[in-house]
Protein backbone atom coordinates (compact mmCIF):
# COMPACT_ATOMS: atom_id res chain seq x y z
CA UNK A 1 0.00 0.00 0.00
CA UNK A 2 1.12 2.94 -1.21
CA UNK A 3 0.09 6.88 0.27
CA UNK A 4 0.98 10.82 -0.69
CA UNK A 5 0.99 12.72 2.32
CA UNK A 6 0.83 16.48 1.71
CA UNK A 7 0.98 18.72 5.01
CA UNK A 8 0.12 22.56 4.87
CA UNK A 9 1.21 25.05 7.34
CA UNK A 10 -0.30 28.59 7.40
CA UNK A 11 -0.79 31.53 9.51
CA UNK A 12 -3.72 32.88 9.92
CA UNK A 13 -4.14 36.61 8.87
CA UNK A 14 -6.28 37.51 12.17
CA UNK A 15 -3.45 35.33 14.45
CA UNK A 16 -0.46 37.52 12.46
CA UNK A 17 -2.29 40.92 12.79
CA UNK A 18 -2.64 40.43 16.67
CA UNK A 19 0.56 39.56 16.94
CA UNK A 20 2.35 43.27 16.50
CA UNK A 21 -0.12 45.72 17.36
CA UNK A 22 0.19 47.33 20.82
CA UNK A 23 -2.61 48.85 22.23
CA UNK A 24 -3.51 50.78 24.96
CA UNK A 25 -5.89 50.78 27.44
CA UNK A 26 -7.73 53.67 26.78
CA UNK A 27 -10.58 53.26 29.14
CA UNK A 28 -8.77 54.70 31.92
CA UNK A 29 -8.06 57.85 30.95
CA UNK A 30 -12.12 58.13 31.89
CA UNK A 31 -10.89 58.78 35.21
CA UNK A 32 -9.45 62.20 36.07
CA UNK A 33 -6.17 61.25 37.76
CA UNK A 34 -5.02 58.80 34.95
CA UNK A 35 -5.22 61.58 32.66
CA UNK A 36 -3.78 64.16 34.76
CA UNK A 37 -0.86 61.84 35.19
CA UNK A 38 -0.67 61.44 31.12
CA UNK A 39 -1.15 65.00 30.35
CA UNK A 40 2.02 65.53 33.04
CA UNK A 41 3.96 62.79 31.32
CA UNK A 42 3.06 63.94 27.50
CA UNK A 43 3.86 67.35 28.29
CA UNK A 44 7.12 66.64 30.18
CA UNK A 45 8.57 64.74 27.00
CA UNK A 46 7.65 67.18 24.51
CA UNK A 47 9.73 69.91 26.61
CA UNK A 48 12.12 67.93 26.40
CA UNK A 49 12.10 67.58 22.55
CA UNK A 50 11.88 71.24 21.68
CA UNK A 51 15.46 71.88 22.64
CA UNK A 52 16.27 69.51 19.44
CA UNK A 53 17.98 71.08 16.33
CA UNK A 54 15.76 72.20 12.67
CA UNK A 55 18.90 70.18 11.07
CA UNK A 56 18.06 67.08 12.07
CA UNK A 57 16.54 64.31 9.37
CA UNK A 58 12.48 64.62 10.00
CA UNK A 59 12.26 60.60 9.98
CA UNK A 60 14.32 60.63 13.27
CA UNK A 61 12.71 63.56 14.92
CA UNK A 62 9.05 61.48 14.12
CA UNK A 63 10.44 58.34 15.38
CA UNK A 64 11.57 60.04 18.76
CA UNK A 65 8.00 61.94 18.80
CA UNK A 66 6.27 58.66 17.91
CA UNK A 67 8.58 56.73 21.03
CA UNK A 68 7.85 59.16 23.61
CA UNK A 69 4.35 58.95 23.13
CA UNK A 70 4.40 55.12 23.30
CA UNK A 71 6.26 55.10 26.20
CA UNK A 72 4.16 57.67 28.25
CA UNK A 73 0.99 56.10 27.26
CA UNK A 74 2.54 52.60 27.90
CA UNK A 75 3.84 54.03 31.52
CA UNK A 76 0.69 56.02 32.55
CA UNK A 77 -2.47 53.78 30.47
CA UNK A 78 -0.69 50.40 30.76
CA UNK A 79 -1.23 47.58 27.39
CA UNK A 80 -4.99 46.36 26.41
CA UNK A 81 -4.94 42.80 27.77
CA UNK A 82 -7.62 40.88 25.44
CA UNK A 83 -10.27 38.89 27.88
CA UNK A 84 -9.80 35.76 27.18
CA UNK A 85 -12.67 33.93 26.54
CA UNK A 86 -15.14 32.89 28.84
CA UNK A 87 -15.41 28.80 28.49
CA UNK A 88 -17.06 26.73 29.94
CA UNK A 89 -14.39 23.75 29.70
CA UNK A 90 -12.31 23.83 32.85
CA UNK A 91 -10.44 21.59 35.58
CA UNK A 92 -13.08 19.59 36.11
CA UNK A 93 -13.71 18.80 32.99
CA UNK A 94 -10.34 18.06 32.31
CA UNK A 95 -10.72 15.10 35.15
CA UNK A 96 -13.74 13.55 33.53
CA UNK A 97 -11.81 13.76 30.14
CA UNK A 98 -8.56 12.29 31.77
CA UNK A 99 -11.17 9.36 32.96
CA UNK A 100 -12.53 8.59 30.02
CA UNK A 101 -9.08 8.11 28.37
CA UNK A 102 -7.85 6.08 30.91
CA UNK A 103 -11.14 3.89 31.00
CA UNK A 104 -10.19 4.12 27.11
CA UNK A 105 -6.60 2.45 27.66
CA UNK A 106 -7.88 -0.34 30.24
CA UNK A 107 -10.60 -1.50 27.34
CA UNK A 108 -7.59 -1.51 24.78
CA UNK A 109 -5.02 -3.21 26.99
CA UNK A 110 -8.02 -5.55 28.04
CA UNK A 111 -11.19 -6.04 26.08
CA UNK A 112 -13.37 -7.77 28.29
CA UNK A 113 -16.67 -6.85 29.18
CA UNK A 114 -16.66 -5.24 32.11
CA UNK A 115 -13.81 -2.91 30.88
CA UNK A 116 -16.34 -2.33 27.91
CA UNK A 117 -18.95 -1.70 30.55
CA UNK A 118 -16.63 1.12 32.22
CA UNK A 119 -15.95 2.52 29.21
CA UNK A 120 -19.40 3.18 27.97
CA UNK A 121 -20.26 4.48 31.68
CA UNK A 122 -17.49 6.82 31.20
CA UNK A 123 -18.11 8.34 28.35
CA UNK A 124 -21.71 8.62 29.12
CA UNK A 125 -20.75 11.08 32.58
CA UNK A 126 -18.36 12.90 30.58
CA UNK A 127 -20.78 13.58 27.72
CA UNK A 128 -23.65 13.99 30.65
CA UNK A 129 -20.77 17.11 32.48
CA UNK A 130 -19.99 18.47 29.17
CA UNK A 131 -23.17 19.25 28.12
CA UNK A 132 -24.18 20.56 31.82
CA UNK A 133 -21.54 22.93 31.44
CA UNK A 134 -22.33 24.18 27.97
CA UNK A 135 -25.79 24.59 29.01
CA UNK A 136 -24.71 26.62 32.59
CA UNK A 137 -22.20 28.86 30.44
CA UNK A 138 -24.69 29.63 27.76
CA UNK A 139 -27.70 30.64 30.28
CA UNK A 140 -24.89 33.05 32.11
CA UNK A 141 -24.22 34.58 28.82
CA UNK A 142 -27.97 35.28 27.61
CA UNK A 143 -28.07 36.21 31.64
CA UNK A 144 -25.06 38.69 30.82
CA UNK A 145 -26.71 40.08 27.74
CA UNK A 146 -30.00 40.04 29.35
CA UNK A 147 -28.50 42.46 31.82
CA UNK A 148 -26.91 44.73 29.53
CA UNK A 149 -29.58 45.48 27.61
CA UNK A 150 -31.47 46.60 30.30
CA UNK A 151 -28.70 48.87 31.51
CA UNK A 152 -28.55 49.84 28.33
CA UNK A 153 -24.49 48.43 28.09
CA UNK A 154 -24.54 48.71 24.20
CA UNK A 155 -21.07 48.40 23.58
CA UNK A 156 -21.17 44.94 26.30
CA UNK A 157 -24.54 44.31 24.66
CA UNK A 158 -23.02 43.92 21.43
CA UNK A 159 -19.42 42.66 21.77
CA UNK A 160 -21.06 39.76 24.16
CA UNK A 161 -23.56 39.24 20.76
CA UNK A 162 -20.56 39.34 18.29
CA UNK A 163 -18.78 36.21 21.23
CA UNK A 164 -21.66 34.67 21.43
CA UNK A 165 -22.14 34.36 17.32
CA UNK A 166 -19.16 32.86 17.11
Amino acid sequence: MVAKVKKRMTVSKQAAKKSDVERFNRRKLSALEVRKQYQIEITNRFAALENLNDSEDIKRVWENIKENIKTSAKDSLGLYELKRQKSWFDDECLQFLDQRKQAKVQWVQDPNQSNVDNLNNRRHEASRHFSNKNKEYLKATIDELETNSKIKGIRDLYKCINDFKK
